[in-house]
C-alpha cells in the first residue's frame, strides 16, 4: 500500500496525506524551532515531535468478525452481546447501541473479544477511515477494528483526531489499490506525530471545542434554513390558493382542505386542464440492451427528487435507442411529477427530452402556466403522500393525480403570482 508519494505503508514506513505543513495560512502562534519531518506531505514539524507510526501508540488492536447469519444459535432476540456494523458507526460519534447482538455461541463461533466500553473503533472496509468512540462493551463485525491506546504515550482523543484527519487521504490511497480496504497490518502502520502528552490533551480540547462551537453555529444555520424553507413555503401555499390582494372578495371553493378562493378565480382539476400521463420503464429491467446507454435522458423518482430546483436539465443514466423506443419520451418543458416511493409528490419542469420511468407522471398539453403549475404542486407534496398513506399504497395512480383540485387565476395573475415569489 502507497502513500500519494509512492512510499510504501507495509513495510512501516509513516507516511500521509499531501498537506501543507506550517507553511499553511495560519492564526496559530508559531513554535520556535522546526525540524523536517523527512514524510513528504507533513512538511516540517515542531523541534520536539517525534513521527511514528500509529501502533507506537496502542496496546492493542482488536478484530471483528461475523457470525453464520443463518444459525439463530448466533444471533439475540433481545439480550445478548452488542455487535457494532458500519452502519452503527455512521450515526454519530459515540455507539451507545448496535441494531443487532449476538449470543455467547456466536461470540465463541468466531473467536470474538468483547472491547470495553470507552475504546475507538475505525472502518477499514466500506465507509473506510471513519472513527467512532464505543460508548458501551461491545464486539464488531469485520469491517471495524478495535484500537487501545496506550494513555501512557499518547491521548485517546488526540489519537482520534489525528485518525479523522487522515480520513481523506486513507480513501484516496485505498481506492487507488485493486482493493478499496485496508487490514491490520496497514493500520498499525499509519503514520502518526507525537507531540508531548500534555501538548496532545491540550490540542484535543482545542479541537474539542472549536468543532463543537462550529458544530452549533452549523446547526443554528441549519435550523434558521428549515425555517425560512417554511416561510418561503407558506408564502407560496398562500399566493397559489388566496392570491396576492388581499381585499378581493372571497367565495367558498367547494373543495374541504382549499377553502375560500378569491371570487373571480375557477376551481378546475389536473385532469380537465391537461393530459395525465404515466412514464415507463423498458423491460427486462436491467437488461444491457435497453439500460446503461447513451441516447436518451432517462428520469427516474431518484433525479426528481435529488434537489429543490424546479427545473431538471440533465440526468445521471441514459437509455439506449431499443430502451427508450419502448417507453414513452417526454418533450422539453413538460411539468413531471414522482408518483411512487417515500418521496412522491415532488415536481419538475423538464428541460430535455427524455424518457421517464413508470414512477413519474407527466403534465402533456396543460393550459396553466407550467411554473405556476410547479409551486402550486409544492404546496401539496405532504397532502399528496398523507393521502398515499393513508390508502394502503405507496402510490399515486393517474387518476388520482387526475382528480388533484388546482385554482386557477386569470392569466396576469398567474404572471404576477410567479414574479411575486420568485422575488
Amino acid at each position: 500500500m502507497k502513500n500519494l508519494s509512492g512510499a510504501n505503508l507495509n513495510n512501516g514506513a509513516a507516511v500521509g496525506p499531501q498537506g501543507e505543513g506550517i507553511d499553511s495560512p495560519s492564526t496559530f502562534p508559531r513554535y520556535p524551532a522546526y525540524k523536517e519531518s523527512r514524510v513528504e506531505w507533513l512538511g516540517r514539524l515542531p523541534q520536539h515531535w517525534i513521527v511514528g507510526c500509529l501502533k507506537h501508540t496502542l496496546i492493542e488492536l482488536i478484530s471483528g468478525g461475523t457470525p453464520e447469519s443463518n444459525n439463530p444459535a448466533y444471533w439475540a432476540d433481545g439480550d445478548g452481546v452488542p455487535w457494532v456494523a458500519i452502519s452503527d458507526m455512521t450515526k454519530g460519534l459515540v455507539i451507545n447501541g448496535t441494531a443487532k447482538a449476538i449470543t455467547e455461541d456466536g461470540l465463541r463461533s468466531k473467536g470474538l473479544r468483547v472491547m470495553p466500553a470507552g475504546g475507538l473503533l475505525y472502518s477499514i472496509y466500506a465507509s473506510i477511515g471513519k472513527v467512532a468512540v464505543l460508548g458501551l462493551s461491545a464486539v464488531t463485525n469485520q469491517a471495524i477494528l478495535g484500537l487501545v491506546v496506550n494513555g501512557a504515550v499518547a491521548d485517546q482523543q488526540f489519537v482520534r483526531w489525528w485518525l479523522v484527519s487522515l480520513e481523506s487521504w486513507v480513501k484516496t490511497v485505498s481506492s487507488s489499490n485493486t482493493q478499496d480496504n485496508l487490514n491490520a497490518e496497514k493500520v498499525k502502520n499509519l503514520p502518526f506525530a507525537f507531540p508531548t502528552l500534555t501538548e496532545q490533551t491540550q490540542i484535543a480540547r482545542f479541537l474539542d471545542h472549536e468543532t463543537a462551537r462550529i458544530d452549533a453555529l452549523i446547526e443554528e444555520q441549519q435550523r434558521l434554513i428549515e425555517l425560512l424553507k417554511e416561510k418561503r413555503q407558506s408564502v407560496i401555499s398562500h399566493a397559489v390558493t388566496k392570491g396576492l390582494d388581499p381585499t378581493v372578495p372571497m367565495k367558498d371553493s367547494g373543495v374541504e382542505w382549499l377553502g375560500d378562493v378569491p371570487a373571480h378565480w375557477v376551481v378546475s382539476k389536473f385532469g380537465y386542464i391537461s393530459s395525465v400521463v404515466r412514464g415507463g420503464s423498458p423491460r427486462p429491467a436491467g437488461d444491457p440492451e435497453l439500460f446503461n446507454g447513451d441516447y436518451s435522458p432517462w428520469v427516474t423518482v431518484a433525479e426528481i427528487t435529488k434537489d429543490d430546483e424546479i427545473y431538471l436539465d440533465e440526468t445521471e443514466s441514459f437509455l439506449t435507442k431499443k430502451g427508450s423506443d419502448q417507453c414513452r419520451i417526454f418533450s422539453k418543458g413538460t411539468l413531471v411529477l414522482s408518483n411512487s416511493g417515500a418521496t412522491l409528490g415532488v415536481p419538475k419542469i423538464l428541460m430535455i427530452d427524455a424518457n421517464a420511468n413508470d414512477g413519474v407522471v407527466g403534465f402533456e398539453n396543460i393550459s396553466l402556466d407550467k411554473e405556476y403549475s410547479y409551486l402550486y404542486l409544492t404546496t401539496l407534496t405532504e397532502g399528496l403522500r398523507d393521502r398515499a398513506a393513508g390508502s394502503g399504497q405507496p402510490n399515486l395512480n393517474t387518476d388520482i393525480v387526475k382528480s388533484i383540485d388546482v385554482p386557477i387565476p386569470p392569466s396576469n395573475e398567474v404572471v404576477e403570482i410567479v414574479a411575486a415569489v420568485k422575488n
